[in-house]
């Protein structure tokens, strides 16, 4: 199942790295009305899902996500095709959102419920925060390779067939396509070893005594139980608001403010190559202090020497200048959250071990505020920048007020952090303490605060003409205000855990 998502979020993410940046090359959308798109867009991506698993606790989780590629693919298709700049163009495109959200609305969230039905029986439950970690892992693989690949398709299309920056966007487009095509030949075949999981387990009949019985279960009213999920889908939503601008106002400073070119280590920072090779030193590190054999140790130790020799043949074949596009800052996060989940899960089952780990509602807040220190450190990247208006003026695009790309790539690592934090402990919690028979409905709920979250960040795209590190205060504010609001709810939270 998490290669199934892998290969459907390689092409999501394709799209999304160079969408904002379409919507304004193609059409000539202003900042406002760009973000404005977006954050349509992503809400309804993330809100769908609620109709998706209203209709899977009634026909079962795997039609949907069956359905849901399927419906994916026909949007993607549809995105793939150059219509021009027209009001018949525009009208396809907006088609397209609607189907690719239809189509992600009845996949994501049932896929997610599917995995959690694999720990449901008792021998298997203490893995599932676990799981779902590995899951999340998984879908950032493919996200990973996604504004590299977007690029570079770009790039050949040019190349290749001479075509436009504003047609070579639709080739970019025409990848997700492909990459649906491979998770359904995943998701079929391996089939027969989730099976079990694709039909609704709840009791047929809602009656008063089965939700007791339910309830009872983990010592919490269903009434409870739900009142605690509705809560922290209250708190998400400014998690999801500042944490899906790297499509948005971190793209545009991508784009408008950072230096155009890099030299030396900072360059090998921008070829993914370089970072998956990082990956596995990460991973063979783990192995060389985890594994019990010689054998094991001495392989891990090989890897790790091979891939430095990978990292020094790379940058002593460095070019001199290497070109910094907006679009591939968006590969940084999923990089992060793969070479990170294994430091995450080890310090956390650390903690556990010695009695110490926090809550998952606990988590949550905590990511609140990492997201909080992320924006601060792009306020103080800010100061003193001209506004998105100013750099219009010759003179100003002249001078040298461009900033480090380290900004940026650090701002990603710490909301990675924070991210870790919150998204797949999230998404855990809500499997866990959701009423068994409202599980699809609840984790559809929390899509659809995520849904509000990210049309939310259309807010920092109307700001995006004020001086920029005004626009990073108030999301550091809000991130603020919904930590301290998940912290005076803490008691009744982790009640129901």
């Amino acid at each position: 199942m998490a290669l199934a998502n892998t290969g459907e979020r390689f092409g999501y993410y394709t799209m999304l790295a160079i969408f904002v940046l379409f919507l304004q090359a193609n059409f000539n959308f202003s900042p406002a009305t760009a973000g404005s798109i977006y954050g349509g867009f992503l809400a309804l991506v993330y809100f769908l899902p609620v109709v998706g698993g209203i209709l899977a606790d009634k026909f079962g989780f795997g039609r949907m996500v069956t359905l849901g590629i399927v419906i994916m693919f026909i949007g993607y298709l549809l995105m793939a095709m150059p219509l021009g700049k027209d009001t018949i163009a525009i009208i396809a495109m907006f088609a397209a959102l609607v189907l690719i959200s239809l189509g992600t609305g009845f996949f994501k969230g049932n896929l997610q419920v599917m995995v959690g039905n694999l720990y449901d029986a008792p021998e298997y439950a203490s893995r599932r925060d676990a799981a779902f970690s590995i899951f999340y892992m998984a879908i950032n693989i493919g996200a990973m390779f996604a504004p590299s690949a977007a690029v570079w398709v770009m790039e050949w299309a040019q190349r290749t067939f001479g075509v436009s920056e504003t047609d070579a966007y639709h080739y970019a487009f025409g990848v997700a396509c492909v990459s649906l095509i491979v998770s359904m030949a995943i998701y079929y075949g391996f089939r027969s070893t989730f099976r079990h999981t694709e039909i609704n387990t709840a009791p047929a009949k809602s009656d008063k005594a089965g939700e007791a019985s339910d309830g009872a279960h983990h010592g919490v009213s269903d009434k409870d139980r739900i009142v605690a999920l509705c809560l922290v889908f209250a708190v998400v939503i400014f998690f999801w608001m500042a944490f899906h601008q790297n499509g948005l106002t971190l793209t545009f400073f991508a784009r408008d403010y950072v230096v155009e070119s890099v030299s030396g280590v900072v360059g090998m920072e921008f070829d993914v190559i370089n970072l998956v090779l990082v990956i596995f030193i990460v991973y063979a590190l783990f192995s060389l202090f985890q594994s019990k054999t010689s054998r094991g140790k001495g392989i891990s130790a090989g890897v790790i020497v091979l891939c430095i020799a990978g990292l020094v043949w790379q940058y002593m074949t460095l070019p001199d200048s290497v070109s910094v596009s907006a679009p591939i800052f968006q590969q940084f996060n999923p990089c992060f959250v793969v070479a990170l989940t294994p430091v995450s899960m080890a310090i956390f089952g650390w903690l556990a071990k010695t009695g110490r780990e926090p809550s998952a509602p606990r988590k949550i807040a905590y990511g609140m505020l990492v997201a909080g220190v992320a924006y601060v450190l792009m306020c103080v990247a800010s100061i003193g920048l001209p506004t998105p208006e100013q750099i219009t003026d010759p003179a100003i695009a002249a001078s040298d007020y461009r900033v480090s790309p380290n900004w940026l790539v650090s701002t990603y690592l710490i909301l990675t952090f924070g991210e870790l934090l919150l998204s797949p402990m999230g998404i855990s919690f809500v499997s866990k303490v959701a009423p068994v028979k409202y599980k699809g409905l609840m984790m559809g709920g929390w899509f659809a605060a995520t849904a509000v979250g990210n049309y939310l960040t259309s807010v920092a795209a109307w700001l995006w003409g004020l001086p920029v590190w005004i626009v990073w205060a108030v999301l550091i504010a809000l991130c603020l205000v919904a930590a301290l609001f998940m912290f005076s709810i803490m008691k009744r939270l982790e009640r129901v855990c």
